[in-house]
């Protein structure tokens, strides 16, 4: 995965969250249920890194917005 920037964790409230998960369905339901509590720049695809098991989805939480606004 691409390095994170400083730019995503510049302040409080702020986070990266990687999830490593068996499939995509998993990782995009996991993705899909931080949505529902957080706003969040979510990802539109996985990775999957040669010589490890499943996929990975990498989505940015700001826990100073309101995710229904």
């Amino acid at each position: 995965m691409r390095k994170i920037h400083e730019a995503h964790v510049a302040m409080p409230g702020l986070a990266v969250v990687e999830v490593a998960a068996a499939d995509d369905e998993t990782a995009f339901a996991v993705q899909e249920l931080l949505a529902t509590r957080y706003a969040i720049a979510p990802a539109d695809r996985t990775t999957r890194e040669p010589g490890e098991p499943g996929v990975r989805l990498r989505c940015f939480l700001n826990l100073h917005q309101d995710p229904d606004a």
